[in-house]
Formats: C-alpha cells, sequence, structure tokens
C-alpha cells in the first residue's frame, strides 16, 4: 500500500503534465494507451500477492517502457541522447530513440530470464508462488528452504532473484541502459525513470527480502546475500555519481543521479540484512524511495519544461533562464536541494538515516562511499543549476530570442504538478519527525512475525553527529558548485582528457558493452558467415548437388538398360511358355489318355526300378 499510493498520486501529476507537454507531438493514441498500461501494470507488479501475478505486470512495465523510450521512433536528430559524433574506444556514444529503447529492453531482459530462473526453483521446491505462504512454510519441517539449500541452491536462488532487480533498477553491472532512456519523452522520464520502474527492483528486494533473510539465517548465508546487494547498491550510487559531474544533458545528469539515488536504497536494504537492527536500514531504504520519487519526478518534469523553451538537451546550450522561469527554477532549486540532503527538505532525512544505519551497523566502509557520494551529488546537483539557470544567457538562447522566441514560464497545467512535488518535498521533510516514526512502525508491523526487527531507532547524540557530518559534507560540495559554476560563465572543454574522459565516457564501461557483447555477437555472425556458411555449406552444396545429379543419372541407367530390361525378357519368357503350354491343350480327349497313360507307365518304372533298387 506504502508503493502503490506513490505509484498513484505521482503518476496522476505525470499524466496530468503530459496533457499540455505532449500537444501536439505524433503518436498520440500510443502514448495514452502505454502510459496508461504502464501504470496499470506497475500496479498490478506492486499489489500482486504472489510472484507469478507480480512477474506479469513486471513484464508489462519492461514492455511499456520499451516503448515510450522509443516513442520518437523516427529517430529525428533532436531526439537523439548524447553528443554525435562523440566515441569511446571506437564505439559512437550517441544513440537514437528506437537504439535507446531496444537496448533498455534487452538489458533489462537479462535480469529477468534470472528472476524468472529462481521464481520456478522457489515453486518447484515450495508449490506455491504466494508471498505468505512462502513466509510461513519458512518455519515447517523440510521447507523449501531446507530443501533448497540440501542441492546447494538456496544462496544461488537468492543470487539469481536479486538479478531482476538489479535490471529493472540498473544497477552494476546492468545500468547503462538507463542513460540512454533519456531519448524518450521527459514525462516518460518522470514516470518510468523516476517514480516507478526503476523502483520495482527496489520494492521487490524490500518485498522478499526479509522472507530471504529468514530463509538464509537458518544456514547462515545471510551475509553473502545481503552483503552482495550492499556492495552493488553501493558501488552503483558512487559510479554514476561520477559520471553525473561531467555530463552535458541536464537529463542525463538527472538519469545518473537517479542510478545513484537507486544504489543508495540498495544498500540500504542490504544493510538492513547486515545489521542487528533489521529495521532501521529497511525503513530507511523503503523512506528513501517516497522521497526520491517525488523530488526525482519534480526534476524531470521541469528540466523537460526548460528543454522544450531553450530548445536543446544541452546545459550549456542553456543558461541565463531564471528571471524568464522563476516559478520553474524556483521548482528546480526545492527539488535539487532535497536531492542533495539540505535540512528540512525530505531528502535530507531519509538519505541521512541510511547514512545513520551505516555507520551504526558497523558498516563503515559502506558509510564512507554513501558520504563520497553525497559529496559528488551536492557538487552535480549545483553544476546542474548553475549552467542551466545561473549567468547570462548562452548564444543560442540569444538566437532564438532574436527569432522572437523568448523563455517564459510554463502553463499552470505543466507548472502546477513539478510545482506541487517541489514543494511536497519541503512539505514531507518538515513534517518527517512527525509521521517518520509511525510510518517505521507501520512498515515493521508487516513483516514477517519469525523476523527479529529490533527497536525502531531514536534520535541520539551520535545520530545529531551522523547528521552533522553529512551536512558538512554536502555544504562543501554544494559551495565548490556553486564557486565554480555560479560565479563564473561555464565554458565546455574544447578538449576531454584525463579523468575527465574517464568519467565522461562513463568509465568506458558502456562502450566494453558494445566491444564485448555487441561486437562479440557481430564478429561471431561474421565469421560464421565466412567459415561455416561460405566456408564449408556453400563449397560443400554444389558438390552435395552435382553427386546427385549423377547418382540419379546412373540410377536413371539401371533402371532402364537392367530394371526395365530384366521385366522385358520375364515377360517375354513367360509369353513364350504359355504359347508352349497352350500347344498341349488341343481338346481331344484321346490324346488326353495317351499322355495320362504315358505318365503312369513312367512312374511306375520310376517306383519299380528307382524306389525299388533302394
Amino acid at each position: 500500500m506504502f508503493l502503490a499510493n506513490i505509484v498513484a498520486w505521482i503518476s496522476f501529476l505525470i499524466m496530468v503534465y503530459s496533457l499540455q507537454y505532449m500537444k501536439g507531438d505524433f503518436g498520440l493514441t500510443r502514448y495514452w494507451f502505454f502510459m496508461n498500461l504502464f501504470i496499470g501494470n506497475m500496479l498490478l507488479l506492486v499489489l500482486a500477492d504472489n510472484l507469478l501475478l507480480m512477474f506479469f505486470g513486471w513484464e508489462g512495465v519492461g514492455l511499456c517502457s520499451y516503448a515510450l523510450i522509443g516513442h520518437f521512433y523516427h529517430d529525428e536528430p533532436e531526439h537523439w541522447v548524447g553528443v554525435p559524433g562523440d566515441t569511446a574506444l571506437g564505439v559512437p556514444q550517441a544513440f537514437p530513440p528506437s537504439h535507446a529503447g531496444m537496448k533498455a529492453f534487452v538489458m533489462t531482459r537479462i535480469g529477468d530470464i534470472a528472476l524468472l530462473i529462481a521464481i520456478f526453483l522457489i515453486f518447484a521446491t515450495a508449490g506455491t508462488f504466494n508471498y505468505n505462504v512462502l513466509a510461513t512454510k519458512l518455519g515447517q519441517p523440510g521447507s523449501w528452504a531446507s530443501v533448497l539449500s540440501g542441492f546447494g541452491l538456496l544462496l544461488p536462488t537468492a543470487l539469481l532473484f536479486f538479478g531482476g532487480p538489479i535490471g529493472k533498477s540498473a544497477q552494476f553491472p546492468l545500468q547503462e541502459w538507463l542513460p540512454d532512456a533519456m531519448a524518450g519523452p521527459s514525462s516518460v522520464s518522470a514516470l518510468i525513470h523516476a517514480a516507478t520502474m526503476v523502483k520495482a527492483g527496489v520494492f521487490l528486494v524490500g518485498r522478499m527480502g526479509p522472507i530471504f533473510y529468514i530463509a538464509l539465517l537458518q544456514f547462515n548465508l545471510v551475509t553473502p546475500f545481503f552483503g552482495t546487494i550492499a556492495w552493488i547498491g553501493a558501488f552503483t550510487a558512487f559510479l554514476a555519481a561520477t559520471q553525473a559531474t561531467v555530463a552535458r544533458e541536464i537529463k542525463k545528469v538527472l538519469a545518473y543521479s537517479t542510478v545513484s539515488q537507486i544504489g543508495y536504497m540498495m544498500m540500504a536494504l542490504g544493510i538492513a540484512g547486515l545489521s542487528a537492527n533489521f529495521i532501521a536500514g529497511y525503513s530507511a531504504g523503503l523512506l528513501q524511495l517516497m522521497s526520491h520519487a517525488i523530488f526525482k519526478a519534480s526534476l524531470f518534469m521541469a528540466a523537460g519544461w526548460v528543454i522544450h523553451v531553450t530548445e536543446t538537451r544541452f546545459m550549456d546550450q542553456m543558461g541565463g533562464v531564471a528571471k524568464a522561469m522563476r516559478l520553474t527554477s524556483v521548482s528546480m532549486l526545492l527539488a535539487g536541494l532535497s536531492l542533495i540532503g539540505i535540512p528540512p527538505f525530505s531528502g535530507f532525512w531519509t538519505k541521512d538515516s541510511i547514512l545513520s544505519s551505516a555507520f551504526q551497523s558497523s558498516q563503515f566502509v559502506f558509510y564512507g562511499i554513501g558520504l563520497a557520494t553525497v559529496l559528488l551529488t551536492a557538487f552535480y546537483t549545483t553544476r546542474m543549476l548553475g549552467i542551466t539557470f545561473a549567468g547570462k544567457p548562452s548564444s543560442h538562447v540569444d538566437e532564438l530570442a532574436e527569432e522572437g522566441k523568448l523563455a517564459h514560464e510554463a502553463g499552470l497545467t505543466m507548472l502546477v504538478p513539478y510545482l506541487t512535488l517541489a514543494i511536497a518535498s519541503l512539505a514531507l521533510g518538515i513534517f518527517y519527525p512527525f509521521y517518520s516514526e509511525p510510518l517505521t512502525n507501520y512498515i515493521a508491523s508487516s513483516l514477517p512475525a519469525a523476523l527479529s526487527i529490533g527497536a525502531v531507532p531514536g534520535l541520539t547524540i551520535t545520530e545529531v553527529l551522523l547528521y552533522g557530518a553529512s551536512i558538512a559534507v554536502a555544504g562543501v560540495g554544494l559551495i565548490v558548485g556553486y564557486l565554480v559554476y555560479f560565479r563564473r560563465p561555464y565554458v565546455v572543454p574544447t578538449k576531454v582528457t584525463g579523468l575527465r574522459a574517464f568519467l565522461w565516457h562513463r568509465w568506458y564501461l558502456d562502450a566494453i558493452n558494445y566491444r564485448v557483447f555487441v561486437g562479440g555477437l557481430t564478429s561471431a555472425s561474421r565469421g560464421l558467415y565466412k567459415y561455416v556458411e561460405q566456408g564449408i555449406w556453400d563449397r560443400l552444396s554444389p558438390t552435395v548437388a552435382r553427386d546427385v545429379i549423377d547418382y540419379s543419372q546412373a540410377s536413371g541407367v539401371l533402371d532402364s538398360q537392367v530394371v526395365d530390361g530384366a521385366v522385358n525378357d520375364l515377360a517375354t519368357a513367360g509369353s513364350r511358355l504359355s504359347n508352349l503350354l497352350r500347344r498341349l491343350q488341343s481338346g481331344v480327349t484321346e490324346q488326353y489318355i495317351i499322355s495320362f497313360a504315358i505318365g503312369i507307365a513312367l512312374l511306375l518304372i520310376y517306383m519299380i526300378f528307382v524306389v525299388g533298387a533302394r
């Protein structure tokens, strides 16, 4: 119910925003169909009481995501993502919408295959898909967990199950589809890649995490599973944050930020399993999910309007639009401060709850990675706001003004949804101390009874110090970003080298994927065509055909000269014999009597002389 309300309300605001944002675009029937189908599948995924029905919704949102990312399938240059002409390891880094949609579909299917295998392994041993029954059966003799453990498959099943969330929530190593998914409309980015679909993986880990915790605890396998979740989440959070610090496209910055923030959520859920107080990390991850869905949807929708007004996706071609778009600027500022984690915004409380749970469970490495990500988040968010809104208008914006295309505020149909969410992020932060404890208690009450959840954490001196450290680190990143991008004009580097090139090219992970998987499959197919198809089959086919022709010719000679001759000769001999026998049939009775007498005489001679002699 917690996530169903998030999905329903934010989806409603995004659909209202779409009324104006998508007005006049082609393919609107297809757009509205897939948007509504997506929301329906997402609610099915969330509200399903069993793994099989959940999987139908899971695959449904994947299909709709593919269709909506590739909405502009005509692949006009203005809808591409990436910088035209840019390459990494010889691989182009600019992609059209149709390519981006297919990339998202294929990469998420990799995780989905692993998830489906895990679901059927669980069903094969439990005989049910139902969440509650799976949790109840853990305490019975010969439970599904015991059977899987007996085959050595319990931990592999849990890790395969986690493969689905890795793909759907764009976690390492399947995170590269999400930045390129920005080729879709901004409303799609807000719905799918901020508020709903990418949260499905976090939801599923939260839904099955307690059940796996109880199952794995019986066999001392908790640490490998939840440690894997925490490490992947922490590394993904840091990885994506570094990439966001150099991105030129405003939606790509937000996409990297989404990957990073979901990494925070995964790290929190992993820490929950590694901690003596399960509920601390667990509730922190889910509350971060709620907070992020609100402020990130607001950021995406506001960015969509900025892109529409400036007619460019590149931040360095914007600049100086704050005066003409005050409410949009305020909205992005409020949502941005929540993303950074500045008090009293909701992002501050939920992010710091994750860091606090890491520190207090003695997971100091995860705490350090999380704190470093806080610094990067503050820096890239301030950088985005500074390049986009501060300073003087870019030459591109000046050219638009000369053509009469002045920057202006969005209409109420678009403005109200993202401004409402930005204000909601502030309001949720202000009232966080009042609702966080009851909500955490509610979440704790929904967990399996067999799970020891510990006490609900309260505010202590340690908590206050941890909050202070987080604020200080975020402040450093904000100040550095302000001094670099608000106080002086931004100049696009003419040459990207060193660390900047490494980050700009996404740690070369995307290029390596193309080289290994796309290039590898292409090379393999070419090799099969050259050496097998042409080298073997094409050479073998004429030989076989020639041999078949020669055989058929020889067979024809055998048939006509031997078989036909033998049949004809046999027929001729039969005819001659019948003529001979016919002469004996004269019809004269006396001749028959004489012949009969001769035969009897010969028989008597044979019996007397031959048989008698013996």
